[in-house]
């Protein structure tokens, strides 16, 4: 005679057919997987507008120290710096709209009488939609103007400055791409489980088919550990398949398996909330409700371990985990098993209200 739990879990996958919110939340996490390499650079916009070219920032430079601000700005292909001989042919300039933004350099004695003190007074467009990119580009100059001066007044200093980080050319595509988009296509899958699982479990006691279940006769333990291994196998074979697909667009990932049994374990833990909030409420809409604040709360307490969940997956992914990523992953790994048994010992003991 075949396993019981086998055939549960085989109908339960096979209804998730009728599940449209399901299925459209897949084909979505599907799409963003597949044309991941186009959907990211205009999602890298949103994460760091500098990322993308703007077709080029003019702006006016005036004052007394319009020479440093220029130099400034000719390190930057994406800026066009006009020299302007005095705030008010800056302000036409932009007003008329000539020039996206002013930099009016001038320079402050300083109150002990040391060097001259450094201040730039910026002009932006309020409420344009060029305005954020504007903002990004007068940053950088200013940032670059900022380096400058540390490095041309470090002889004037009494004391040693903290040193400055160095600078770097990185695309944040791959940033946005490992530690957001990569995390999101990891930890949804879990989360949908879970939630797939509450609507499982109260689906057969409120149409009261749970009792027929029983009558097979099949355990309430074998029903949870076939509706539970349903919906975990969901979470990593979606994963494997994101990964294929990322990797398909170019966005290599390493330990691959590694991230598979995190996955794995993350959906042991959510799934197993599930299925003992929908048996305990008996009811969809006060589990689904549950389940929804009580993983958020979780998955933001996550913040005080030493590393975050969205860490181990980026660190992983990225070929450069630590002796604390490997624990952490065990440690998910463990702690869902725990969980899992002592789910079971309350399934024996506890019958599901609404029965």
């Amino acid at each position: 005679m075949a396993d019981p739990r086998l055939a549960i879990a085989r109908r339960d996958l096979a209804g998730l057919r009728r599940e449209k919110t399901i299925v459209l939340a897949l084909l979505i996490q599907l799409f963003v997987a597949a044309f991941s390499s186009f959907l990211v650079v205009g999602l890298t916009s949103m994460y760091d507008p500098s990322s993308v070219e703007s077709g080029g920032v003019e702006m006016a430079v005036t004052g007394d120290a319009r020479d440093e601000l220029l130099a400034a700005a000719e390190r930057h292909d994406s800026v066009e710096a006009v020299p302007v001989e005095d705030a008010d042919a800056a302000r036409t300039a932009f007003q008329s709209g000539r020039v996206h933004a002013i930099l009016a350099g001038s320079y402050a004695d300083a109150s002990d009488g040391g060097r001259r003190i450094l201040q730039v007074r910026a002009t932006a467009p309020e409420g344009s939609i060029r305005t954020t990119l504007v903002v990004v580009q007068v940053r950088q100059v200013l940032q670059t103007l900022e380096r400058q001066e540390r490095f041309e007044r470090v002889d004037h200093l009494g004391t040693s400055p903290v040193p400055l980080p160095p600078e770097s050319d990185g695309s944040p595509y791959f940033g946005f791409t490992y530690t957001v988009l990569l995390p999101l296509l990891l930890f949804l899958p879990p989360f949908i489980s879970g939630s797939v699982a509450v609507d499982a479990v109260t689906e057969e006691i409120e149409r009261g088919t749970l009792e027929l279940l029983r009558a097979a006769p099949v355990s309430l333990v074998d029903v949870v550990d076939g509706k539970s291994l349903a919906m975990v196998l969901l979470a990593p074979a979606q994963a494997a398949l994101w990964i294929l697909l990322l990797r398909f667009n170019g966005i290599d990932v390493a330990h691959p398996l590694a991230l598979l049994a995190f996955v794995a374990a993350v959906a042991t833990l959510t799934v197993v909330i599930g299925v003992v909030l929908g048996l305990r409420t008996g009811r969809r809409r006060p589990a689904q409700l549950l389940y929804s604040v009580g993983t958020l709360v979780v998955f933001g307490g996550a913040v005080v371990l030493p590393e975050h969940p969205a860490t181990t997956a980026a660190k992983l992914a990225v070929d450069s985990p630590t002796a604390l990523t490997y624990a952490h992953v065990a440690g998910y790994a463990v702690a869902a098993v725990a969980l899992y048994a002592l789910a079971r010992r309350y399934v024996e003991r506890v019958e599901p209200e609404g029965l």
